[in-house]
């Protein structure tokens, strides 16, 4: 079975969509975001530019 189809699949199941919401929850925090984002243009650099 494919990495893929395993998140999809763990994505659908109820504990998987119990994940997503406190993601989503996490997410719309402004501190939080402001770290997410710092993350991403650390991975990325700035701009979005992937390496």
């Amino acid at each position: 079975m494919s990495l893929l189809k395993k998140v999809t699949e763990f994505a659908h199941s109820p504990q998987g969509r119990k994940v997503l919401d406190q993601a989503k929850k996490y997410a719309s925090d402004p501190k939080n975001k402001e770290k997410i984002d710092q993350v991403v243009h650390k991975l990325f650099g700035k701009g979005g530019k992937s390496h």
